[in-house]
């Protein structure tokens, strides 16, 4: 199983790196999970976007689904299309208010909206509490808690549990979705700091406890901000957890 990061800077694209997007891969399967400012392009350079076996967004703040949009423009209205996409539509596992969210998203005005229906191409689905079956991979959805509903997840193949936080500050979801896991791939937004908000994001160090009390074999670092000290924020990690500790850039892959 391969993990493949098109994008990694939290809450806006930075200099180096798009929003939050990754690829998984194992053997033919390929899941995507978020979509966020800029990550159809890094994308391109790995995947064809016809090949995704299914997309997975955490939730439906922008920096996690906007490149939805010309993901539709894409398959939609591509000259050489390889199948029919209203036939073989993707599978989108998503928030529920998804259709509507990513209509507006996509329609320029109020009146194109009311007539703008993407499940001609998309097969929009609530996300995985229970376990599903994509290929070669077992995805369940874990809620966290962010500033709307969000989804971590669980993800197995090849004998191998890779976890992801997606955004979420500490709460019992993390435990459960990083369980004895291989990898996981937490978010660590801003340094700690008791002035820190709850409920919203994680800390270096409080990404290094979740892994730490979960029993993970290796943590890797996602959705930090484009200000954030990313040596500061390993370092905070690694005096909570002792095992692996790596602050992932856009363009990585990791073997997990």
């Amino acid at each position: 199983m391969e993990l493949i990061v098109l994008g990694c800077s939290g809450s806006a694209p930075s200099p180096d790196s798009p929003s939050s997007g990754y690829i998984l891969r194992s053997g033919d399967s390929l899941l995507v999970i978020d979509l966020g400012n800029a990550t159809l392009s890094p994308l391109q350079r790995w995947a064809d976007p016809y090949d995704i076996d299914a997309l997975f967004l955490t939730h439906l703040h922008p920096d996690h689904c906007a490149d939805f949009a010309p993901l539709d423009v894409y398959r939609r209205f591509h000259p050489d299309q390889p199948y029919d996409p209203k036939q073989r539509r993707l599978p989108v596992y998503a928030p529920p208010e998804v259709p509507s969210r990513l209509a507006a998203l996509y329609a320029p005005s109020s009146e194109q909206r009311e007539h703008t229906d993407l499940s001609d191409i998309f097969d929009f689905r609530s996300p995985p509490v229970d376990p599903v079956r994509i290929g070669a991979f077992e995805i369940r959805a874990v809620p966290v808690d962010h500033l709307c509903p969000t989804w971590g997840l669980r993800i197995e193949a090849e004998g191998r549990v890779f976890a992801f936080t997606g955004d979420t500050g500490t709460c019992d979801g993390i435990g459960k979705l990083a369980a004895g896991a291989d990898v996981l791939l937490s978010e660590a937004s801003w340094l700690d700091s008791p002035d820190q908000p709850t409920g919203m994001h994680l800390s270096g160090k409080q990404a290094g406890k979740a892994a730490s009390d979960a029993g993970v074999g290796r943590l890797l670092l996602t959705h930090y901000s484009p200000w954030t000290d990313q040596k500061a924020l390993a370092r905070e990690a690694a005096e909570a957890y002792d095992g692996p500790v790596k602050v992932v850039q856009a363009g990585d892959t990791h073997q997990i």
